[in-house]
């Protein structure tokens, strides 16, 4: 039955989205992408057209989950932004269809994205960091930078948090260089808008735990080649990374395993070594978000 769009805006989705909820969401999603079974999953890369006046690009992400009837596409639009600059460097909108219809469900990917991102890379740090982990450090600006600050305050207890051109409030060490925030930590988060690397295997800690989320282009860095050679390489998605991630293609790192693979027990943990988990982002991610943000969103206005 063909029914209007529904339209939801980003503070309503502010509301409802939470990671409690999210999290175990993702990590069934990314166990399932890692089966690469497509009677369960079809999740093509992302397509990339480059605006060049405008020194960015546009992403298109969709996904289908058959079993799951979760049918959805985000378009994102990122930039290359200077330091100090007040335009965005990313604009996303996700749209959720019914897979019979094709009925469509529109709401504003910013959170999305800022929200399942930071919990995925709060998963590779439950998977890979070390047991005992006390000391946290995140490198980066805007909303990436706060979103992390929020879930890995939410799921972890870190016994210090040190942060470097990281807009946050509350009991962080504020740190003047790189070398000071990451020197010592067990876990390190790169959410910069770099395009040469800007952590250095040398400063990195050996057993540290780096998730690496900034740098989405095959030409852009945010890590040295002695990091990315010495390091366990883990991803979100082996082809992504292989097409997207400058860090991988430039420093000829190869992937050990997708985060699924690990949740799925298909490959280890190397709890042990230093390690990097590269992250690109994922339609699936944005579609088990988006359904969550709807059905929450159904289950409200039904009792309004």
């Amino acid at each position: 039955m063909a029914n209007p769009p529904v339209i939801i805006w980003k503070d309503e989705v502010e509301r409802l989205l939470r990671y409690r909820e999210l999290i175990p969401r993702l990590e069934v999603a990314l166990g399932k992408f890692s089966w690469r079974d497509s009677a369960e999953l079809i999740q093509p890369v992302r397509t990339t057209v480059p605006l060049q006046k405008h020194d960015g690009f546009m992403g298109l992400m969709p996904a289908y989950m058959e079993n799951d009837g979760v049918l959805s596409t985000k378009f994102v639009c990122f930039y290359k932004r200077e330091d100090g600059s007040t335009l965005p460097a990313t604009q996303a909108t996700v749209v959720l269809l019914d897979p019979e219809y094709g009925n469509v469900k529109v709401m504003d990917g910013e959170v999305i994205t800022d929200m399942r991102t930071a919990a995925v890379s709060a998963i590779s740090a439950k998977l890979l960091m070390r047991p005992g982990a006390e000391v946290l450090a995140i490198l980066g600006t805007g909303r990436q930078a706060l979103s992390h600050y929020n879930v890995f305050m939410e799921m972890f207890s870190f016994k210090e948090v040190r942060v470097w051109k990281t807009p946050v409030s509350g009991p962080v060490t504020a740190c003047v260089s790189v070398e000071e925030a990451v020197r010592g930590a067990d876990v390190i988060v790169t959410v910069t808008r770099c395009t040469e690397p800007v952590l250095f295997g040398q400063w990195v800690k050996a057993g540290a735990h780096v998730a690496a989320v900034g740098a989405c282009r095959p030409n852009w860095r945010e890590l040295d080649d002695v990091l990315m050679k010495e390091a366990v390489v883990y991803a979100d998605s082996r082809e992504g990374a292989m097409a997207e991630s400058g860090d991988i293609i430039l420093s000829g790192a190869e992937v050990f395993a997708e985060l699924g693979d690990v949740i799925n027990g298909t490959k280890p943990a190397h709890r042990e070594k230093t390690t990097v988990f590269k992250s690109l982002g994922m339609g699936v991610q944005d579609a088990v978000s988006a359904k969550l943000v709807f059905d929450q969103w159904k289950a409200r206005h039904s009792q309004l």
